[in-house]
């Protein structure tokens, strides 16, 4: 076998995995399309018209705790697509400008998202209580400092710090979907047992974290077992 077929051979694996990350990306934006769908729409909706009797988040005689948590919606919504933008890794190699644009529009996003989800809890709280109130800011916060952190080092030209907090800003972008998800898939399970109303059950306790810590985990192991290879080059 010549020069050419050996090296054809070698890249069909890396191609196998880059079609099959697309592939895999294409299926969740499917699935989460629904959710950004109604998102936007809500979102718009509380920002634009009057909710009352319509929907438990509109609070005609709380303006600033209705607007932030409409915008909360809609930045969510962008978020969550644009966090599949970044994750494409034919988009960053092959439209580095779009790479850089859209992570922009989603390090705005982020940073929106989060400030007007803290500031709802803030002034109204959350249906679950203290327990969710607690879990869904420290969600918020972790979604403003990965932003942070990964604009930081994309301008200081760390960029594989940069790629490191950028996929924990991408897997907390995908939460609120994520959420939603796990709650989908347990009722296809189980039933919806452990699962209460005013979200005091033991799922409804257990999910309120699981919705991102378990993912965050996951990515720093994953990063450890990257941290044995020889580190990748990154420009941004």
């Amino acid at each position: 076998m010549g020069k050419v077929g050996e090296r054809t051979l070698a890249r069909a694996p890396r191609r196998l995995r880059v079609w099959a990350g697309m592939i895999a990306l294409g299926l969740i934006l499917l699935l989460a399309w629904d959710f950004i769908a109604h998102s936007l729409e809500l979102g718009w909706q509380g920002l634009s018209r009057d909710l009352s009797g319509e929907s438990r988040l509109y609070w005609p005689d709380a303006p600033v705790a209705t607007v932030a948590i409409f915008a909360h919606m809609i930045g969510g919504a962008v978020i969550t697509t644009l966090a599949l933008v970044q994750l494409a890794g034919p988009v960053r190699r092959r439209w580095p400008v779009l790479h850089r644009w859209s992570g922009r529009v989603l390090v705005a996003a982020a940073l929106l998202t989060g400030a007007a989800g803290l500031i709802y809890i803030g002034l109204r709280g959350t249906i679950g209580g203290l327990d969710m109130s607690v879990a869904f800011a420290l969600y918020g916060i972790c979604v403003m400092v990965a932003a942070g952190q990964a604009v930081r080092f994309a301008r200081t030209g760390q960029f594989a710090r940069h790629r490191r907090w950028g996929l924990r800003l991408a897997i907390l972008a995908l939460g609120s979907w994520i959420y939603r998800m796990q709650y989908a898939l347990w009722f296809m399970a189980t039933g919806g047992i452990w699962v209460e109303s005013d979200f005091s059950g033991a799922f409804d306790l257990v999910n309120i974290w699981a919705f991102y810590v378990p993912y965050l985990i996951g990515l720093e192991l994953w990063f450890r077992v990257e941290a044995r290879r020889p580190e990748p080059v990154w420009t941004g």
